[in-house]
């Protein structure tokens, strides 16, 4: 594998791929032609054994877009030559015409859109061009691997397994259409630690992931977290339930980040606003949270696994920002959501393969920091827990509940960390009382891109959230 180098492939297809657009523009008044080459490795070590897979995300495809009588239609393909032309061509005339009996039926409603007029684009955005670019050695990365998973299972004889993971994506586009020709490659890489502790019949785990847009820095941050992760598995076997209540709690940059991405990151995806699926839309401009929050989403707002040059509709990415001091600006949004509220697109049009919809996704999406030390945020806690470990999260966009699973919590009393530890910790509650319940926040910002993000149940893509550490007033379970 090598960082950060444009797509042989995407590159000897630029020609034929303008060649298609050319001819497709003769018969439909907008075109466009997505091309994806995405390839990567996915290393896992544990006690068991070592796996090398290509990575979940390794695509190659193109899909175009088509207008014609006020409706956009697509069609994806993964192989194009200029033999295949002309079977292309057909195919796309045939399949994206809509039949009469579609247009009679009375259980189908088509909607009409205005012609997207885009501006006229020309740009080769190459990212990570000043890391090393050398091929990476497989056993050189597994002997790193097991070094740590080994170093690990010395700190107790309580650990029975210890997982350890590192994961690097390459991925290459193309967007070609009348009136933009935009090429882009980045590498962003995942790296995961998991100790698993036994005691008696208890099993408890510990998750710590790392993610860069520079792979091999995170082989070093393996090696210099792997003791305070298996200190926190271990902790988490003497770890008592929590009482239920409302408590003051200081929440880690991983939580933060949770919250950021249930709270006001799903709930602003305007596709949600056009199927009247989303609250948020009734409060734009309205007070939201707490003065000190600044939300940010975009591809531009941060350098982190979701940092393109231009999303998967070739819009340039942006950094927006959605909540400003409290007030609730505005949401994110794909083209064809912005088209129907007739609003400009923000970048956020993401597929999980070059196959499938475009809907409107968050990118880097995280809270601004503030001006307060973690020390000072400790101290002002009479009783509560410094929360961490993120595990899951959830929220309802049309009336604002939300639900975000943390790993463990440990006790604050008065103003001191007491290390003992609660497990799990659940936060409940109403979007806007726990952003407004936000009175202090860190300084330094950090994002997290281990994970994925679904849409319902399903469209999985990659996304980073963050932000400084927060304390804020929450009921627990």
């Amino acid at each position: 594998m090598k960082l950060a180098m444009t797509s042989k492939y995407l590159t000897q297809q630029k020609n034929v791929v303008k060649e298609l657009v050319d001819r497709l523009s003769k018969k439909f008044e907008f075109v466009s032609v997505l091309g994806v080459d995405t390839n990567g490795k996915n290393f896992r070590v544990n006690r068991s054994g070592t796996s090398i897979e290509d990575s979940m995300w390794t695509e190659r495809g193109f899909l175009v877009r088509v207008y014609q009588n006020e409706m956009y239609s697509e069609y994806a393909f993964n192989k194009i030559s200029v033999e295949k032309l002309d079977t292309i061509e057909k195919e796309i005339i045939l399949k994206t015409k809509v039949s009469e009996n579609v247009k009679r039926s009375p259980y189908v409603k088509l909607i009409k859109y205005p012609l997207l007029e885009e501006e006229e684009v020309v740009g080769s955005f190459i990212k990570n061009k000043d890391i090393e670019t050398e091929k990476l050695d497989h056993q050189l990365i597994v002997d790193k691997l097991n070094s740590i998973k080994d170093n690990a299972f010395k700190k107790s004889d309580l650990l029975v397994n210890v997982i350890v993971g590192f994961e690097q994506v390459n991925i290459s586009k193309i967007y070609i259409s009348n009136r933009k020709n935009l090429e882009q490659s980045y590498t962003w890489g995942n790296a995961v630690l998991a100790p698993i502790a036994r005691k008696g019949q208890e099993n408890k785990y510990f998750y710590e992931g790392f993610s860069s847009l520079n792979p091999m820095e995170l082989l070093d941050q393996l090696e210099s977290n792997y003791e305070e992760v298996v200190n926190k598995s271990l902790a988490l076997l003497d770890a008592e339930k929590v009482t239920p209540g409302v408590y003051d709690i200081i929440c880690e940059p991983d939580i933060t980040g949770l919250i950021a991405h249930e709270a006001f990151g799903h709930g602003v995806e305007m596709d949600m606003f056009v199927k009247n699926r989303a609250k948020a839309v009734e409060y734009i401009e309205k007070p939201v949270a707490s003065e000190l929050v600044t939300m940010h989403d975009g591809a531009a707002s941060a350098e982190d696994v979701s940092s393109y040059a231009f999303d998967d509709e070739g819009v340039l990415a942006q950094d927006t920002v959605v909540i400003d001091r409290g007030i609730l600006k505005t949401g994110i949004s794909d083209v064809i959501s912005a088209l129907r509220l007739n609003k400009k697109p923000s970048g956020n049009g993401k597929r999980q393969s070059y196959h499938r919809k475009a809907y409107s996704r968050m990118t880097n999406t995280f809270f601004d920091g503030g001006k307060d030390k973690l020390e000072d945020m400790i101290k002002s806690i009479e009783f509560g827990y410094l929360i961490t470990g993120m595990m899951s999260g959830m929220e309802d966009p049309k009336n604002w509940g939300i639900q975000c699973v943390a790993m463990m919590g440990e006790e604050i009393k008065d103003g001191k960390l007491t290390g003992k530890y609660v497990s799990p910790v659940i936060m409940t509650g109403y979007v806007p009382d726990l952003l407004k319940s936000i009175s202090m926040m860190s300084e330094k910002v950090e994002l997290f891109g281990t994970g994925v993000c679904g849409k319902g149940h399903k469209e999985l893509v990659k996304a980073s959230d963050g932000g400084p550490y927060i304390k804020a007033r929450v009921r627990l379970g």
